[in-house]
């Protein structure tokens, strides 16, 4: 059996790799691992959990131990699909180099460029990095990549699926044609095969297990319902992943949850911990700091249930995760096998579940054709009524005051209730407004009998006095703005004229002037 020694790396790295516990390569490794030491280009096609990042990390250190970096000109290049698997990598280069001076720069998103400028100018031997965070750096003139021995392109096959594919062919023409090229993937797409027939030279090709398969560590189970509605397929789907988890009991040590969209994922951590379970999302859209707690949490054993998008899916280290559940059968074939790799690790056990409906049929034919088997039929739950699954995934709540539409749905409270009383005492306004109106009109009249002096002896009334006094405008109450209650009063000099003479305006009022 090959061992570490055997495979004439570094006596500092052989150091390194004692200290953590290894003596013998996996399959990749060991096949790997020469080829990569004589300097030729590898094409490496493994499924996922197979020791990829050690088989080119091991004989990059090897490599790198003579020589010295440039400001601003690494020495190497890994390039990495997300900021995770990134990072894992450069945990991985931290590991394995401790033994020695070398020096590395991890140039993610979500972490201020001040920092990464700082690394590169003061050189750097291994650079790892994300394509898009690389030709930021490398557009604002803080990077060349012209000093770059040795290139390495893990998890390819993602690149491809995130769209990649230009950035890698652009990065690759920055480099020299002399550099050495690892190239890494799960699956072998005709985009990926075409790259690496332009950009590798006669690489040493390694398929290390049938293309896409899973590993036989791996329990499969297909869970498949019928929603009792159409519009409940996502309600129930919850309840479903709750019963399944209880079902597991504490052989679930701890899980990660895999749904198709980021919202989702979202969604289906709230459900779950309103439920009580520990559980947490994380997906791209989140900070990278977040990202980073939650991922510690869960590498830890802080946290049991980890939700994710298929950020997370791909190249992460985490050994010990004894269940996989698919809240969604993946859209892409490939994406099933690198989600269920997440379990069953370095030789474990692990189970994954998948959950289906029948809207799912196309996603799982392909799924089977890509495996070449059948995922075997697990049964639904003991105990697990769908029809009494209604709440949403959510616990019962009270009603919010204001929600409801009438007293039928909230019981008297609400919005719904406050507009009915409104409606209802409308019509009492109108009719004090009605009845009002007659008796002002009468009084008047009772005034004017009463007073048979001559209109200019009268004592003039106060029109506004009588406005606010009987008027009632519908809709304000007895409160009434002043200006409503404003009127044009006559002149002074029309007081005192004549009952049939008409007052005399002046001839300006109301015609346009020039003034």
């Amino acid at each position: 059996m090959t061992k570490f020694s055997d495979l004439a790396l570094d006596p500092r790295v052989l150091q390194a790799i004692a200290d953590a516990g290894y003596e013998t390569p996996t399959p990749i490794q060991a096949q790997a691992i020469p080829p990569a030491l004589e300097g030729r280009d590898v094409l490496g096609i493994a499924q996922t959990g197979t020791g990829k990042t050690a088989s080119f990390t091991l004989p990059m250190i090897t490599l790198l131990g003579q020589g010295r970096a440039r400001a601003r000109m690494p020495r190497s290049l890994v390039l990495a699909p997300t900021r995770e698997l990134a990072a894992q990598v450069a945990e991985n280069f931290d590991i394995y180099a401790k033994q020695t001076k070398l020096t590395k720069a991890l140039l993610i998103g979500g972490v201020a460029f001040g920092e990464q400028d700082k690394l590169i100018d003061r050189g750097v031997d291994v650079l790892i990095a994300t394509p898009g965070r690389l030709l930021d750096h490398f557009e604002r003139g803080k990077l060349l990549l012209t000093g770059v021995q040795i290139m390495v392109v893990d998890e390819a096959d993602r690149m491809l699926d995130m769209g990649f594919i230009p950035d890698i062919e652009r990065i690759f023409s920055l480099t020299p044609m002399t550099r050495q090229t690892l190239f890494y993937s799960a699956t072998m797409a005709p985009e990926i095969e075409r790259i690496t027939n332009t950009f590798l030279s006669n690489p040493v090709k390694i398929e290390v297990a049938r293309q896409a398969t899973a590993s036989t560590t791996i329990e499969q189970r297909l869970v498949e319902f019928t929603p009792t509605r159409k519009d409940r397929s996502f309600t129930e789907k919850r309840a479903v992943l709750r019963a399944l988890i209880r079902g597991e009991g504490e052989a679930c040590t701890n899980a990660i949850i895999f749904c198709n969209r980021k919202m989702d994922v979202d969604v289906v951590a709230k459900s779950l911990k309103a439920h009580g379970f520990d559980a947490a999302p994380i997906h791209g859209d989140l900070d990278q700091s977040q990202r980073t707690r939650t991922l510690d949490a869960f590498r830890d054993g802080e946290l049991r249930l980890l939700v994710a998008s298929d950020v997370a899916a791909r190249g992460l280290d985490i050994p010990a995760v004894s269940h996989v559940f698919n809240f969604d059968v993946p859209s892409h074939p490939e994406d099933y096998v690198h989600r269920i790799g997440r379990t069953g690790r370095a030789g474990r056990q692990g189970k994954a579940f998948t959950i289906a409906v029948p809207s799912d049929g196309k996603y799982l034919a392909a799924i089977q054709s890509l495996v070449k088997m059948e995922i075997p039929r697990g049964e639904m739950p003991e105990g697990l009524d769908l029809a009494a699954a209604g709440d949403g995934g959510r616990p019962a709540r009270e009603e919010k005051p204001g929600r409801g539409r009438g007293k039928e749905r909230d019981g008297g409270r609400g919005r719904g209730r406050e507009r009915g009383e409104r409606r209802e005492e409308a019509p009492v306004e109108a009719v004090e407004v009605v009845e009002a109106a007659p008796v002002r009109e009468e009084r008047v009249r009772e005034e004017r009998v009463r007073d048979e002096r001559p209109r200019e002896e009268r004592p003039r009334r106060d029109r506004r006095e009588d406005r606010r006094d009987d008027h009632r405008v519908v809709g304000m109450g007895d409160h009434v703005p002043e200006f409503i209650l404003r009127s044009f009063r006559l002149p002074a000099s029309a007081v005192t004229a004549d009952e049939d003479e008409a007052p005399e305006l002046p001839e300006t009022v109301g015609a346009g002037t020039d003034e």
